[in-house]
Parts: C-alpha cells; structure tokens; sequence
C-alpha cells in the first residue's frame, strides 16, 4: 500500500520504490489518471527554489490539482505563526496535500506524529537532511539509462556535509546494492557515510563510476569562515569536473547534477550539456516523478477513481 505522506524516500520498501519508478515512466508515456473529487494543494517554500518548485507545480496541474496560491514571505508565519499552525489552516479550510521546503532539518518529524493534522505532507526539502523528490528522479534517470541498478558504481562529489541530495541518494542506492563512492573536500565528508560507501581522490573516482553526481558548493549553509577562504577557481581545479578529467571517464558513464548548476566550479561549462550530461534530462524527469508521487498519495486517500496500475500492491 502506498504512503499518505512522503517525507524520506529511505521509508519506501524497495518495492514500492520500484512501483513508483514504473508509474513514473507510465506518465511519462501519457498516462492520465481520473479524480474523484477536486483536490487543493498547496506548495509552501520557506527556501529558494525554482526547479523543485516549478516541478511540483506542472506535475499538480498535470494531475488535474486545484493549487493554492501561498507566499510564505508574505504570510502569517513573518507574524509569528508556527509551521504547525500554518498547516493545520490550510487543513482546515479544505487543503488536501502540502509540499513544504524548509530550512529546519527534519521540520517534518512533529507534524507527521501530529493526530490533528490529516492533510498529507510531502517534503520538498529539510535543511541539510532529505530531498527524497529529486532521490526519486535521480533513481528514474539512472534505471532508464542502466535499465536497473545492478552492478553499478556511482560517485557523488561536492558540498556532502551540507547536502540533503547526497544524504538521499547515499543511503537509497546503498540499500539498492550500488557500490557507492564519495569525492569532495575531506572536510566536508561527513563519516556517518562511511555506511554507504567509500570516500576517495575525485581523480581516481572519476574513472571508476558508472554515474557521476556532481553537487553545488552550498554557500549558504557554510560558515563567514569558510565562505571568505572559498575560491570558486580553486574549488574546480581540485575537484571539479574539469574538461582533463572528463575525459578520464568510462564512454557509457553519465554527468548527473540536482541543479543548479555553478559553471565553471562543480562542472565546467563546456560539459553542462554534453552528449553524456543528463542534467536537463533529470529536471524532465522530475515532473514525471512527482506525479507518482503525489498519485502514490491521492491513492492512498482514496482520491482516485480508477487506481493506477500499480496501486495498492505491498
């Protein structure tokens, strides 16, 4: 049975993460489902953001949701309201669903162990902890590229103390038997990740993976120490994917990058969109997969009148 909130993607059976992986692709060959009812959601961002954002929105319009327009800089939590409150209002005036950015990792622990709030919760980001969206459409980009996740090796490369992409995506390729490998700064390894996979020199890891997920230096989130010692020239000289290191990589290996990019620190700009880079293919997925998302969560509220496919199987 699917979920009525999805807040880490790490809660998912393998299974049920298969399950939405197949009615992700069903959408994205036309499938169409049929409400029983008009459904309201609302997209509360407490953090900057444009793809997550814009993506959730095509995918609830694509699904035929009511959207409720909500500015959380404009709204009462800048008078003081709590997020609880904030969701237990739009709850109460008929809200269904609510995909909720913020800065507070975890935000959503209390408000899950909540009774009184009913609405179903999907996180679009917490803090430094989870982005369990853009997990499922890493994973969607990787199947259709490798048609599985076997036997694969897959380094993720960047800013991982301070990425909840990087926290996401470990643990769920880990438990999905990828052999997973970590490059960045050594002091922005965190060692909790010494149970997914092993930490190594970007210059041997490049030529080892099968995939390469390249992640944006997180400035905001570093201390004024390490921003003012932070050169964007240096960083991708060291780690970075510089044009001589692109080419130490295996031909069917492919550049992945949650977006958005940093040209020229991360990634160099010459190979943003080479043959082998799929970031603008992931952000095309990413529609595809929030709409089984929020599908997996409307089935699960009996919203909908002809389950998908795949509903409803443990």
């Amino acid at each position: 049975m699917y979920n009525s909130n999805f807040l880490n993607i790490n809660d998912l059976s393998l299974n049920q993460l298969q399950l939405l992986l197949d009615l992700a692709r069903e959408f994205r060959k036309g499938k169409q489902i049929q409400l029983k009812r008009p459904v309201f959601s609302a997209n509360l961002f407490f953090e900057n953001s444009t793809r997550t954002h814009s993506s959730f929105q095509m995918a609830e319009k694509k699904l035929g949701i009511n959207l409720i327009d909500i500015n959380p800089t404009t709204s009462s939590v800048q008078k003081g309201e709590t997020l609880s409150d904030t969701v237990k209002t739009l709850q109460a005036i008929g809200v269904d669903l609510m995909v909720i950015r913020h800065h507070e990792t975890g935000w959503y622990h209390s408000l899950n162990n909540d009774k009184k709030i009913t609405a179903s919760l999907i996180n679009g980001g917490d803090g430094s902890g989870q982005h369990p969206s853009q997990s499922l459409l890493d994973l969607l980009t990787i199947y259709d590229e490798f048609n599985g996740f076997a036997n694969l090796t897959i380094g993720i490369v960047g800013d991982l103390a301070h990425s909840r992409v990087a926290r996401s995506n470990a643990e769920i390729l880990h438990r999905l038997g990828v052999r997973v490998l970590f490059g960045g700064p050594q002091k922005w390894y965190p060692k909790e990740f010494d149970a997914y996979g092993e930490f190594m020199a970007v210059d041997d890891l490049i030529k080892e993976v099968d995939v390469l997920m390249l992640l944006r230096v997180q400035l905001e989130r570093l201390t004024h120490e390490a921003v003012d010692s932070f050169t964007a020239q240096n960083y991708h000289t060291e780690f970075g994917l510089t044009l001589q290191r692109y080419h130490t990589m295996k031909k069917r290996a492919i550049i992945m990058h949650p977006a958005p990019v940093n040209r020229d620190v991360e990634i160099a700009s010459e190979l943003v969109e080479v043959p082998q880079a799929r970031i603008f293919k992931q952000m095309e997925n990413g529609v595809y997969a929030r709409m089984a998302i929020i599908t997996s969560i409307l089935d699960a509220k009996g919203l909908i009148k002809e389950l998908p496919v795949y509903a409803n199987t443990n």
